[in-house]
Parts: structure tokens; C-alpha cells; sequence
């Protein structure tokens, strides 16, 4: 290992300056972040000053039509479900303007904006049962609510729905350490039970940028991917049972902690993904991996998307059983987070690079594991397929180089209105969108410094394919919207990609599923959601097209 770092050394040396040479190696001090600043940099809060100014979502979709099926909500209604539910749990405004409201009427990125009056926060799944069959006898539309840190608009009303929040269901019903199963509440929060599993030697299999907010119901519910999939998998697999309330309060309980249960039909895969408008999750039972005694994270400097697919390829036949992430944004990505970020977030690499890659590496063996990742690190070296890197050395610098990857949503919201496209594409033309979607906004004479779209970036997870495209723009615009969409929905049915990697449908993307599924599938889905919930009052205008 010594030889082989000597001869890279000499080998680079004489072209860069020894400073680039001692980072490719990792002796590089990074900028110290503190852990509190950190993790409140993952969730995603928004000012009430700024919610207020948020445009109606029925005033700017002017399709969509409240449904004549649904009854308005009376005084008498409320009074009703003052009795099922525990004191304060129901929350009643005067406008949707109360403050109280505002933040279950808004979206965190300000773009989506409800009309309801009526919070309902359960305890209990039987406070939720009461409540769905109440609503459903009466006709009334409903919308789930978890974190709310959805990015489609499937966690906030349209019109006058009421919103039923997760918020009070947030207690651990068990915990097995022999097979690390977890049997929880919807409403946890998902840093919560990260925290609660640390403590007792396990992680959960999924992570997000918005961990310190998200519910693990509302994950479940969309189907979150985020930045552990490549190594744990989907929650498909790891979510073992359910508790779901149906439409008319009926109670599906399934929590089962099997890892093998071959008897009748896997009904909780129906409900992963689905948005809600099958019915509520109130329970989630699900598998949970060993905290890793050895986690390595290292930051890559590329000159193509082309580098990146091989580093990525090197990575997988190199680092195989103890790779766990591998994360790529692109230099317009870098700009954003350094020109935005309060905590002063630098560049840790000697120069500027078009590509940066995080890869992080979680095993058993300390030892075993750097050495096998310095020798897949100095293959890609000697090979140029990488020109810099850094390896962080402690806690802190594995936190400083993830805050880079993880600051990136927030940069984006800080430099004006935000579309976002979370897509599912073939690693050769994974970078194209951006490129061709930079091209296509170019030629319309929208795009530039002084223009109205300011930046357009990929980032994402190149190890199960989903990129994220994120245009910023000085504001949300209608004549920016259609240069967009259907573009980038017609650019992924194109190369057999989907619309959505695991941000979900809800109303932004319902529209367009045909783009992803044929017309008999989606016909199926319609059958199945009129079967579960046949007047139709969970989540509606969502998630499949009107």
C-alpha cells in the first residue's frame, strides 16, 4: 500500500502542486461544522411571513374542480369530532390564514396552498379509526399529513379537505435487538428513531436530507428511496408489516416482525407508495441494520459524467459488500451550496471539478475497509478517471463532506423558486436531462445570469439511477412551467426512465403517470383505489389523473 501510494505521489507530483497531492491522500483539514448545525440544516422550516404570500393552489391549477360529492364542513360537523378525539387534539380556524393552520395549508418549498379549517391530530390508531369512518359516512374528503416535507404537493390540501396529522402518533411500540425489528408509531420522526436505534446498536435503512421533519409513516407511504438504498434497499423489502386504517375505519393490523410469512396475499406492498389514498398508516414494523463499526467517507473531483460511470463501476467490483452510498452532483450544484449556505460550506478539493462524487463505505473491519478503499481510490488515480479527492479522518470531517451533499436542496430554495424533478434513468443517459434541459431553456432565451431561470442542476443517487433535476428561477412562472413540463416527463418515457424515483405523484406529477405506466395499469390502479375507498375521500385529486 505504501509502494503503491509513493509511486502515485511521484507520479502526480510534478504536474500539481504538492498541496493537491497530500489532499488526494486525505491529510486536508475540512472546516469544522458543529453536530447541532448539522441536523438542523436537514430539515426544511419556512416562515410563516413567507408562507402567507403563497398563491391558493386551486387559484393557479385552474382544472382542478372541488368535487360537488364532498359536503362542506359544519358546525355540527366539528362538534362531532370534538367527541372522538382526546382534548386538543382538533385544531379549528377561523380562515386558513390562522396561524395554526398555516403550516398543514403550505408545502415547505411555497409552492402548494390549501383552503382547509380543520385539523385533526389523533393519539391513537382507534382516534383514527373513529375519524375516517366518521368522514367517510359523512362524505367528507381528507388529506394525510405527516412531516409534510413532500415535494409533489400529496401532504396538503387542495380545497377544504380536512387535514389528519400524525403528528401525536409518535411513540416505539417495541424493539428486538436479537433481529432488529422496530415496531413503531406513524408519527415518529425518522431522526428520532435514528437516535433511539443508535443507542441500541442499529440504524434505520433508509436516510434523508429531511430526517430532522419526515415521518417514517409518510416514507412508508411515498416510498422513500434516499441515501441508503443502494446498500439496504428499498423500504418494499424492509418494512415488514403494517397498520393501516381504512377508508371506513376498519383497522388492518399487520405488524407482523417475520422475515418469511408465505400466507395469502402481501397487502402492505399496496399501501407503500401509495400516497395516502388507500387508507392511513398508523404503524410501521420494519427491519433494521446493525450500526456499521467502520464508516468511511471520501469526496472525488471528475472531469465528465463519463468518469463518474466508471468510478462508479470500479466502485462496485472494488468496494462491492461494503460500498453504502455513492453520491454525484455536478459543478453548478457546488456553486449553489457555497454562494448559500449560512455555515460557510467551502470547496474541501484544491479546484474547481465539473463532477463531484461522494462515496461512503460502512463494514465491520476498520482496517479492512481502509485498505480497500485507498486501493480502489488509487486504481481510479492512476487510471485519471478521478483528478482529486479527500478522505475525511474523524466524525467531524464525515459530517463536513455529507453537509456538502445534503446542503444542496437547501442552496437551492435559498436562490429563488425551485422546480423539481426527481426521475428514474439509465446510467448512460443519466446526466443527458441536465444537459439537454440547460439546451432546450437556453434556446428560449429564459436561461442566464439576467435571466429568469438562474441555475440549472443534477445531483442525485447514482447508485440505483434517480436524479435530481432541480431548475431555480427568480419566481414560479406558468411560461417557464410549460418549457419544462411535459418536457422532462417526455425526455424520461423516451429512454424508459420514470417520472418518479421516490418523491411520488402527489398533484404535481398525477397527471402525467401515463408517461410511466400504460393505460391498463393505470386503470388497475384506479380499480384498486375505488375497491379501498369507494366515495373517494382519501387524498383526493392526487396521485392518479382526474
Amino acid at each position: 500500500m505504501l509502494a503503491a501510494r509513493t509511486r502515485l505521489a511521484q507520479s502526480l507530483g510534478a504536474a500539481l502542486p504538492r498541496t493537491t497531492t497530500l489532499a488526494r491522500l486525505g491529510r486536508v483539514h475540512l472546516p469544522a461544522l458543529s453536530t447541532s448545525s448539522f441536523l438542523a440544516r436537514r430539515g426544511f422550516a419556512t416562515t410563516g411571513a413567507e408562507e402567507k404570500t403563497v398563491p391558493y393552489t386551486a387559484d393557479k391549477l385552474t382544472y382542478l374542480k372541488r368535487d360537488p360529492a364532498f359536503n362542506q364542513i359544519t358546525e355540527e360537523h366539528v362538534a362531532h369530532l370534538r367527541t372522538l378525539l382526546s382534548p386538543g387534539s382538533l385544531l379549528v380556524g377561523q380562515s386558513d390564514n390562522d396561524n395554526d393552520l398555516l403550516p398543514y395549508n403550505t408545502d415547505w418549498m411555497n409552492k402548494y396552498r390549501g383552503k382547509s379549517q380543520i385539523v385533526v391530530r389523533p393519539r391513537t390508531t382507534e382516534e383514527v379509526s373513529k375519524v375516517l369512518a366518521y368522514c367517510n359516512e359523512q362524505r367528507l374528503a381528507v388529506v394525510p399529513q405527516g412531516g409534510n416535507t413532500g415535494l409533489v404537493g400529496g401532504s396538503v390540501p387542495v380545497f377544504d379537505e380536512i387535514v389528519l396529522s400524525t403528528n401525536l402518533l409518535n411513540k416505539v411500540r417495541k424493539f428486538d435487538p436479537i433481529s432488529g425489528t422496530l415496531v413503531c408509531d406513524a408519527g415518529c420522526i425518522l431522526e428520532s428513531l435514528e437516535n433511539y436505534l443508535g443507542d441500541r446498536g442499529h440504524i434505520m435503512p433508509l436516510d434523508l436530507g429531511a430526517k430532522g421533519s419526515c415521518h417514517i409513516g409518510g416514507n412508508v407511504a411515498t416510498n422513500a428511496g434516499g441515501l441508503r438504498l443502494l446498500r439496504y434497499g428499498s423500504l418494499h423489502g424492509t418494512v415488514l408489516g403494517l397498520e393501516v386504517v381504512l377508508p371506513d375505519g376498519t383497522v388492518l393490523e399487520n405488524l407482523s416482525t417475520l422475515r418469511k410469512d408465505n400466507t395469502g396475499y402481501d397487502l402492505k406492498q399496496l399501501f407503500i407508495g401509495s400516497e395516502g389514498t388507500l387508507g392511513i398508516i398508523t404503524g410501521v414494523s420494519i427491519l433494521t441494520p446493525k450500526k456499521p463499526n467502520a464508516v468511511n467517507v471520501a469526496l472525488v473531483g471528475l472531469k465528465s459524467f463519463e468518469h463518474v460511470q466508471q468510478a462508479f463501476l470500479g466502485a462496485r467490483e472494488n468496494l462491492s459488500e461494503i460500498l453504502s452510498a455513492f453520491e454525484c452532483w455536478d459543478k453548478s450544484a457546488a456553486h449553489l451550496v457555497q454562494a448559500h449556505s449560512v455555515q460557510g460550506n467551502r470547496n474541501p478539493l484544491a479546484e474547481e471539478h465539473p463532477f463531484y462524487v461522494l462515496l461512503e463505505t460502512s463494514g465491520s473491519n476498520k482496517e479492512h475497509d481502509d485498505e480497500k478503499l485507498g486501493a480502489y481510490l488509487e486504481k481510479l488515480m492512476e487510471n485519471e478517471i478521478i483528478d482529486d479527492g479527500v478522505i475525511a479522518q474523524d466524525a467531524t470531517q464525515i459530517l463536513n463532506l455529507w453537509s456538502l451533499r445534503e446542503s444542496i436542496p437547501e442552496a437551492c430554495s435559498k436562490s429563488g423558486a425551485v422546480y423539481k424533478y426527481d426521475i428514474s434513468m439509465p446510467l448512460p443517459v443519466f446526466y443527458q436531462m441536465v444537459e439537454d434541459v440547460r439546451a432546450r431553456l437556453t434556446a428560449a432565451g429564459v436561461y442566464g445570469p439576467e435571466k429568469m431561470v438562474t441555475d440549472v442542476i443534477g445531483y442525485g443517487h447514482v447508485g440505483d439511477g434517480n436524479l435530481h433535476l432541480n431548475i431555480t428561477a427568480k419566481k414560479y412562472d406558468g411560461e417557464i412551467t410549460k418549457l419544462i413540463e411535459p418536457y422532462v416527463y417526455e425526455w424520461a418515457a423516451k429512454y424508459s426512465g420514470s417520472i418518479s424515483a421516490e418523491h411520488g405523484l402527489g398533484l404535481m406529477k398525477a397527471p402525467y403517470v401515463g408517461y410511466s405506466k400504460s393505460g391498463p395499469m393505470i386503470d388497475m390502479m384506479k380499480r384498486i383505489k375505488k375497491v379501498f375507498d369507494p366515495h373517494g375521500i382519501m387524498n383526493p385529486y392526487k396521485f392518479l389523473p382526474q
